[in-house]
């Protein structure tokens, strides 16, 4: 299969690439400066321009793209930024998959499309939430309405925390712990919809090869924990005491809204789509899944 994939250099898409290869696909990467390698066609999202012949012959688009989104005070030119670097893209490769009959995009979002939804139960057809990243996530997985109008297969990844030794959410978290600094947030009780790098690029796997997969798909592991439970799960693996608490007043004065929407969050997510289609996980649990990656 031929396979373009936009947003390779990250830390998924880059561990993607690798597995798509090892799996004998073909894989044509997307990149933003001049091609400087026999696999890599240039473009240019904000002009709109793929590079001749990039898209020829493929069977599948695979779009990553995506300014990272830190635990920082989110101004209205990040929230820009971070809007522009996910839609944009999109809506350029759901265009042109429209155009040259591609018959699949899987496309990146995120939980965040449901907000916080305390301790209800989520899954692909709970309604979309408030807030920033939320109105985000629902715009940014509407722009790939010209490929599905195509009749192009759609599926649209909304990915949870991935845990990973390359880097994401550990990798400030591990600091921390080594030195003995870490702890809850807050009451702790907010839900965290995580899983292991190694099943989120399985997943993507398994909707490149299963038809019947399209829309909305949790990436995210079966058994979702609270981040209390998260915090004596990585503490455990560390070898390392977590005794403190961040209180709410405090993360909200450091992150503004993004302590709400992201560190408070509370999202109780299953992956109905992927385990309805047949997918098994590896890491099931998070006890299983931070004492393969906790440590270097």
């Amino acid at each position: 299969m031929r396979v373009v994939i936009a947003g390779s250099s990250g830390m998924i898409g880059t561990e993607l690439v690798s597995a798509l290869r090892r799996a004998d696909h073909e894989v044509v990467r997307l990149v933003r400066r001049e091609s400087s390698a026999p696999d890599e066609r240039t473009w240019d999202p904000p002009a709109g321009k793929i590079a001749d012949g990039a898209l020829d012959g493929a069977h599948a688009v695979i779009n990553l793209c995506g300014a990272a989104i830190t635990l920082n005070r989110l101004s209205n030119a990040r929230k820009q930024v971070i809007a522009d670097s996910r839609i944009e893209p999109t809506e350029v490769l759901a265009t042109a998959i429209a155009e040259h009959d591609i018959p699949l995009l899987i496309n990146a979002s995120a939980v965040g499309y449901y907000g916080d939804t305390g301790g209800r139960v989520v899954d692909e057809t709970t309604p979309a939430g408030q807030g920033f990243l939320s109105k985000m996530c629902q715009e940014w997985e509407a722009a790939t309405k010209p490929a599905a109008d195509s009749g192009a297969r759609v599926a649209m990844l909304r990915t949870g925390l991935v845990l990973s030794k390359q880097g994401g959410l550990l990798g400030p978290l591990r600091l921390l712990f080594t030195f003995m600094l870490g702890g809850r947030l807050g009451d702790g009780r907010q839900y965290m919809p995580w899983i292991h790098h190694t099943d989120h690029i399985n997943a993507v796997l398994h909707i490149l090869e299963t038809e019947s997969v399209k829309g909305p798909v949790n990436v995210t592991a079966p058994n979702p924990v609270t981040n209390a439970e998260f915090t004596r799960a990585f503490s455990a693996a560390l070898g390392r005491p977590a005794p403190w608490v961040a209180p709410k007043f405090a993360l909200r004065l450091a992150l503004g809204e993004l302590a709400d929407e992201g560190a408070l969050a509370s999202q109780h997510v299953i992956p109905k789509a992927l385990q309805d289609s047949g997918f098994k996980f590896t890491y099931n649990t998070v006890d299983e899944a931070l004492g393969s990656v906790a440590k270097r």
